[in-house]
């Protein structure tokens, strides 16, 4: 029965049909265009095209097939990133979507990944000719067409994030809204923009490559570029922080660390290795510019709940000192090592920041599960970065086993850090008694304290990673749609609140528990929500509930009878899917390394060999 309505595209499945049929011919006809104009260019029957990217080239120093690449990409990424980061906000202020079309920042995001692919799609067309054939490396497609690697892993990247979007529409329709930005079809899409970074530095790295002895000087402009690129590995592995940025994590604390140290081994190694001296602090300030300048769009511009994020400057600041060392000479041991640094005390230098300006500040109960976590993967992630360098500074890569097998052990050790960090409990016959009392409304809407005793009391230990109310998708004048009090303990298992909370209206309020394994929720208000037949629970006066599991309060629009084969089957299916793309990145970097020119191996570029 719940199939058969989620299928019918009830609030909480899918997109309307007609919405799904207006998409669909939108996309249809764009693309139409694009094909018709590839093909006009292929032909030489238009020449505006190859006008406009010989302009770009002359601007960029850089081939024509690679300059206006890079341009759509840069615009494209920075949308999409834009559009991400609203709609996570919009989704934490107002709930889940009206519809594909009714909510502003799914155009960003489509706009931004379907311009990913184009830009892909655009550097494989532009060549024409065996004059043209761009770069030693580039893959042959016919006789005398020729498309450079960093464009195919390119259009493959915003293909697999764009697959996302149909796939997100059949996963809804499936289970329900998963109002959470660690959705597997979710993934897809950040998982696709993120990676399509690497793809930039591939395809300006080809076209570097091809450079005369005619071709004019790199200038501060292009530099900086390359400095971006990195900038943009950065944050786009840190979109997947962004629950935790925006103070609603619905998974456990842990995650937090690793993926920072996983974004800093990655990019801020590569970095270094390929730019020199100070390459990455520069990247990580740029990165800070870059979600400083959205930050600022989606929360006073925009007026949506405030979102911070990592700095990145003290990770950044180990790469920097380990590369005065003999280490950097070698370059997969220097990143493995880079990240052994990123993993503890790159660490603890960016707790500095998460402890003073997060909404969830790291205890120091974290550590040892945290550092248990994030040290394997730093060190993997910074040996990936060393193999990153090594392929755009034209060193000559280990042994096929061996780079592969780092990759492979770098994807494992991933997947077990995650699993680990999947694991949760929620306490068995154990409830919460609360006590609420009223407090002035605010605009006419009903706020209360609460005081709140834990039965047992020893259901959480002395020192809980939180324990906390949030109140969330609500509306109120002079408030975001976001509401988190950390409860004051005045006794074993009894906390009271610091602030009043919003029980009335549209919000969903709960009192959250984390601590260790434990992640639990009790629910103290949440509006009755007649799209997907859920009645409201009130805030009554005095009760006692059970806790549980607090991913069945945050995405109540979930639904809870789809049979487990029928999710692991989705889940294994988008793991194929992102297996294959990363499959894609590694083979696009060996390929272009295994055709560097002869004498080239161990040639660094003149930045990095500062």
């Amino acid at each position: 029965m719940t199939v058969e309505l989620l299928a019918q595209g009830s609030e909480g499945g899918g997109t309307a049909i007609s919405e799904i049929i207006i998409l669909t011919a939108v996309g249809a006809v764009v693309a139409a265009v694009l094909v018709w104009i590839g093909w006009m260019h292929r032909q030489h029957k238009i020449s505006w095209l190859a006008s406009l990217a010989d302009w770009s080239g002359r601007r960029f120093k850089r081939p024509s097939w690679v300059a206006l690449p890079i341009a759509l990409f840069i615009a494209s990424i920075i949308c999409a990133l834009f559009g991400f980061i609203w709609d996570v906000s919009l989704h934490i202020g107002n709930g889940r979507d009206d519809g594909a079309l009714a909510n502003p920042a799914h155009y960003f995001i489509l706009i931004g990944l379907f311009g990913i692919f184009v830009a892909g799609c655009t550097a494989i067309v532009l060549p024409r000719g065996e004059d043209e054939r761009p770069g030693p490396a580039a893959v042959r497609i016919t006789d005398h067409w020729y498309a450079p690697v960093g464009g195919i892993v390119m259009a493959g990247c915003g293909f697999y994030a764009l697959l996302g979007f149909p796939l997100d529409d059949m996963w809804h329709r499936i289970f329900g809204q998963d109002v959470t930005l660690w959705g597997p079809t979710h993934l897809m899409m950040i998982g696709g923009a993120g990676f399509s970074t690497l793809s930039a530095l591939y395809l300006e790295h080809e076209g570097r490559k091809t450079r005369t002895d005619d071709t004019p000087p790199d200038g501060i402009g292009l530099k900086f570029v390359q400095y971006l690129a990195f900038a943009g590995v950065l944050v786009g592995a840190s979109v997947y922080q962004i629950e935790f940025d925006f103070g609603v994590p619905q998974f456990r604390q842990v995650f937090q660390p690793m993926l920072i140290a996983a974004a800093a081994g990655l990019a801020l190694v590569g970095a270094r290795i390929f730019m020199g001296r100070g390459a990455a602090l520069i990247a990580a300030v740029i990165g800070i510019g870059l979600r400083g300048i959205v930050a600022f769009l989606v929360a006073p511009v925009l007026d949506a709940p405030v979102n911070w994020f990592a700095l990145y400057l003290g990770p950044a600041l180990i790469v920097e000192i380990l590369a005065l060392t003999p280490l950097y000479k070698r370059p997969v041991v220097f990143g493995a090592v880079s990240g052994l640094g990123i993993g503890t005390l790159g660490l603890w230098l960016e707790s500095l920041w998460i402890n003073a300006v997060y909404d969830y500040p790291w205890p120091t109960s974290i550590w040892p599960e945290g550092l248990a976590m994030a040290v394997p993967v730093a060190i993997m992630t910074g040996a990936c970065g060393g193999l990153l360098g090594m392929v755009l500074t034209g060193q000559r890569l280990p042994r096929r086993a061996i780079g592969v097998g780092v990759v492979a052990l770098t994807v494992l050790v991933i997947g077990g850090a995650t699993a680990n960090g999947l694991r949760y409990d929620v306490p068995q016959d154990a409830t919460v008694t609360a006590v609420l009392t009223e407090a002035p409304p605010v605009n006419g809407q009903r706020h209360v304290t609460a005081d709140v005793r834990f039965n047992p009391p020893n259901v959480i230990s002395e020192d809980p990673n939180w324990v906390s109310v949030l109140g969330w998708q609500g509306k109120l004048e002079n408030e975001r749609g976001q509401f988190i009090d950390h409860l004051q303990k005045v006794g074993p298992g009894h906390y009271v609140s610091t602030e009043p909370m919003p029980v009335a209206g549209e919000w969903k309020t709960l009192l959250r528990v984390h601590d260790g394994r434990t992640l639990a929720a009790v629910p103290i208000y949440l509006a009755g929500d007649p799209g997907i037949g859920a009645k409201e629970v009130p805030a009554d006066a005095q009760f006692q509930r059970p806790i549980v599991s607090e991913i069945t309060i945050l995405q109540r629009e979930r639904s809870p009878d789809i049979p487990q084969s029928l999710w692991l089957i989705g889940c294994i299916v988008v793991l194929v899917c992102t297996l294959a793309m990363i499959a894609g990145v590694s083979w696009g970097g060996g390929r272009i390394n295994k055709n560097e020119p002869s004498g080239s191996e161990v040639q660094l570029e003149p930045s990095a060999q500062a």
